[in-house]
């Protein structure tokens, strides 16, 4: 069984689905080890309390630099023998330290069909863009904002009479089918 840890910044819905659907034995019987989250108000954190996850919170303003930060995690994760890494809206670069210790082995998920609107606000970008398709992105983090190795991209559509909020919805959704299944074929 691998050991899997989840990091989110905000909501956490997609940390959410993710864990409801390891429950369920729907991605290979990973183990969800904990939550890391750098933000001690992020909601994700309800949802881990609700879903009985570990949470680890370590917020980077109560570290001298970004290593002493990442060296931090390294640390947690190697107690809790982490062998993979799922960011799920965690909205931090990842580091040369931590990428170092879990080279290849981890993953992001990005609104957009990468290498369109990278970023934040992808979902806004691709709103605006006069784009009639959009869509979601798995891919491998290195140590560029949302230039890994694309795994997987699912396509959807902007339609004329979208608001943001509702290509957003469209786009979550879409999130929620796509992550487990990458996750599932990716970690064994």
């Amino acid at each position: 069984m691998a050991k899997v840890a989840i990091f989110a910044s905000g909501s956490g819905s997609n940390f959410e689905n993710i864990v409801q659907r390891a429950d369920k034995g729907e991605l290979n019987n990973i183990e969800i080890t904990a939550l890391y989250t750098d933000h001690h108000d992020a909601y994700c954190i309800e949802r881990a309390k609700k879903l009985k996850v570990a949470v680890h919170i370590n917020e980077p303003k109560d570290f001298a630099s970004k290593a002493e930060y990442e060296r931090r995690l390294i640390q947690l994760l190697e107690l809790d023998e982490v062998e993979w890494i799922i960011l799920a809206g965690y909205m931090r670069l990842i580091g040369p330290d931590l990428l170092d210790a879990y080279e290849g082995k981890i993953l992001n998920i990005h609104p957009s069909l990468l290498p369109k609107y990278k970023g934040k606000d992808a979902i806004g970008q691709a709103f605006n863009s006069g784009d009639n398709i959009t869509g979601s992105t798995v891919h491998y983090v290195d140590s560029g904002m949302d230039t890994g190795e694309i795994i997987e991209q699912r396509q959807c559509e902007i339609k004329e009479d979208d608001t943001k909020e509702d290509l957003e919805d469209r786009v979550k959704h879409l999130e929620y089918e796509l992550y487990p299944s990458v996750v599932a074929k990716i970690i064994k």
